[in-house]
């Protein structure tokens, strides 16, 4: 039984550079792969656009999601926010393990900042229970974000039995902390990097990162280890750091 996971969560910016320079979606999949992750929670991740597939030349086929995931994880899913004429964007979670069942949730605050709770159910070979995960991009606006944590508190609550083991990561936009003192007390969740540094991590710019907007909330789990990469390579390939962490069953 293994009782050990190695997660992630990446905002990956739609497969483009910082200012959306180059497209290195495929730089992207191999440094994801160094990480070594079991679960991977994806933000802005494009499923689909027809005007960039015209116009670059090594445009994947595939969904992100799908290209991301290749032979290294097993199972995705992808939850469609974002909608336009020329395609559409989401979160998506990456699992090596089966995921058995999953579902998006819309909490979109207007409809020109479309987000959305992507949750699956993930049976993790040896364990009697489901690992339930949540993966999440929260709005710009404080007053958005407020209602938005609200309602991933409620989704929780409905979906997730109150003594499973449970994931939710994201990026959370949370300039002000609010998610640590609203969100993690009343579902009994623990931040990855509050528990090993004290503090949460700074993620955004990925070049020299100042601001903590990206969260690894666990319940039902030791934390062995976290970490944030940024500089060189990830600050050329997203405007987000990917987190990692390590955690252990309880």
């Amino acid at each position: 039984m293994n009782d050990t996971l190695h997660i992630a969560t990446y905002n990956i910016h739609k497969g483009f550079s910082f200012f959306k320079r180059r497209l290195v979606i495929h730089e992207m999949r191999d440094h994801l792969r160094t990480l070594n992750a079991d679960l991977v929670f994806l933000q802005e991740v494009q499923g689909g656009h027809k005007r960039h597939a015209r116009r670059f030349d090594n445009w994947p086929e595939q969904p992100q999601h799908e290209f991301l995931a290749d032979s290294i994880w097993a199972d995705s899913a992808y939850g469609k926010n974002a909608v336009y004429d020329a395609g559409h964007h989401g979160n998506a979670i990456l699992s090596r393990f089966p995921i058995e069942r999953w579902d998006n949730e819309d909490i979109s605050e207007h409809r020109f900042e479309s987000r959305g709770l992507l949750h699956c159910e993930i049976k993790v070979p040896g364990w009697n229970e489901t690992l339930h995960c949540v993966c999440v991009h929260l709005g710009l606006m404080a007053h958005h974000r407020s209602r938005q944590l609200r309602a991933l508190q409620l989704n929780i609550e409905r979906l997730v039995p109150h003594d499973a083991p449970l994931i939710v990561a994201g990026d959370f936009n949370d300039w002000a902390h609010h998610a640590h003192h609203g969100l993690a007390r009343a579902l009994a969740l623990r931040e990855v990097f509050e528990i090993t540094k004290g503090h949460a991590a700074r993620s955004f710019p990925a070049a020299m990162p100042v601001f903590q907007l990206d969260r690894i909330y666990v319940r039902g789990f030791n934390v062995t280890q976290a970490r944030v990469h940024h500089g060189h390579p990830w600050a050329r390939i997203s405007d987000h750091a990917a987190l990692t962490s390590t955690i252990v069953r309880i």
